[in-house]
């Protein structure tokens, strides 16, 4: 069998579940931190094990360029060669695709780019992702999609999509099934409904382990967000994980947990903690700010990190100031904590039947911070 999912409970539209995998559970609603290029920035695995971060997230494109698939393979997998014992998801390249803009080439084969390390000219088909994802050796494989940008008009969007589909047909086909491993299908379709459906209707009908929806927080708002999360999770099977892709900030992750979604991932809480942003329960602080000059509170006293108990908000600042590189590690190793302590409560809350109050809490004690 392929990754396993139990749906273990509901509250409203938002779901307990279990995530199985050949290496081991992910409780769901997760929060995934990215190791882009096989390091979760600034943390040893070390501590982002002791955050109660469950699996992470590596991403193909930049592992592809650097060190290489086929090396990271003899290297034992990625699990080996990072050190993480436990659950990876590998992000195919479409969205690095999107980003590289001028560098990068869109065609029915795949994608064309241009290495932005040496400026070697590689290419990305579906068939070539799927491969070097499983030399990876990636718990959940991601089919290589096309990031739909945004702006772009309805038209664009549908070609966009329809194209993403065809590679998520190839991706399907090419992909080796094997006991604890899956492939997830991506949605897109911009911020319109309908092809929004017809991406989930024909992911659904050719099949796949989980379902993720991509091509948002790349600049449409919150609102229009939510607005596709109003739908979209009713037409993916209720037995099939959810995952959000590059999201987000915290009072995103606790909408989309609100409208049906199982699993996320951003960059923010590591690059937060190298621009010297903390997130707290009383909302995001920028410890650049003088207020916190003089301040011998911790970071949060309500985490138990030693980063948000052990050092004062004086001296992160001075860190912070200094430019000195302890700063983003401690202000990092916090950030992948507090997200950790938001999933483990919203988790909490769903199995209790209060998450509906408890976000209206969350929501309420956000407003504390100065940012």
């Amino acid at each position: 069998m392929a990754v396993g999912f139990a749906l273990t409970g509901t509250d409203g539209r938002a779901r307990r579940g279990r995530l199985e995998t050949a290496h081991g559970p992910v409780e769901t609603p997760t929060f995934m931190p990215v190791g882009t290029a096989a390091t979760v920035k600034a943390l040893t695995p070390a501590m982002v094990a002791e955050t109660g971060a469950q699996m992470v997230l590596g991403n193909t494109y930049h592992l592809v360029l650097r060190p290489g698939a086929e090396r990271v393979a003899r290297l034992g997998g990625l699990h080996a060669f990072m050190r993480w014992p436990g659950p990876i998801l590998t992000d195919s390249g479409g969205y690095q695709a999107m980003s590289l803009g001028s560098l990068a080439k869109v065609g029915e084969d795949g994608v064309r780019f241009q290495s932005h390390i040496d400026g070697a000219r590689l290419e990305l088909t579906p068939e070539r992702a799927v491969e070097a994802q499983y030399l990876l050796d990636s718990n959940v494989t991601m089919a290589l999609d096309e990031c739909t940008p945004w702006p772009i008009d309805k038209a664009g969007a549908a070609a966009s999509m329809r194209r993403s589909m065809r590679w998520a047909e190839r991706c399907r086909a090419a992909f080796r099934d094997r006991a604890g491993y899956g492939l997830f299908g991506i949605v897109q379709g911009g911020v319109h409904d309908d092809l929004r459906a017809e991406s989930a209707e024909a992911l659904t009908g050719i099949g796949f382990d989980g379902y993720a929806v991509g091509g948002l927080a790349v600049g449409e708002g919150q609102a229009a967000m939510f607005d596709v999360l109003d739908t979209v999770p009713d037409a993916l099977p209720a037995d099939r994980p959810r995952y959000l892709m590059g999201v987000g900030k915290p009072a995103d992750i606790v909408g989309a947990v609100a409208r049906g979604i199982d699993m996320f991932d951003c960059v923010l809480p590591t690059r937060s903690g190298r621009t010297a942003q903390a997130w707290t329960w009383d909302g995001p602080l920028n410890l650049r700010n003088a207020r916190h000059a003089e301040d011998p509170a911790p970071l949060d006293a309500r985490m138990d990190c030693p980063a948000s108990r052990e050092f004062s908000r004086a001296y992160l600042h001075h860190l912070v100031k200094s430019r000195e590189m302890l700063g983003a590690t401690l202000l990092s190793w916090h950030n992948t904590a507090f997200y950790q302590a938001l999933m483990a409560e919203i988790r909490s809350a769903i199995d209790q039947g209060r998450f509906a109050e408890w976000r209206r809490e969350f929501e309420h004690r956000q407003g504390g911070g100065d940012d």
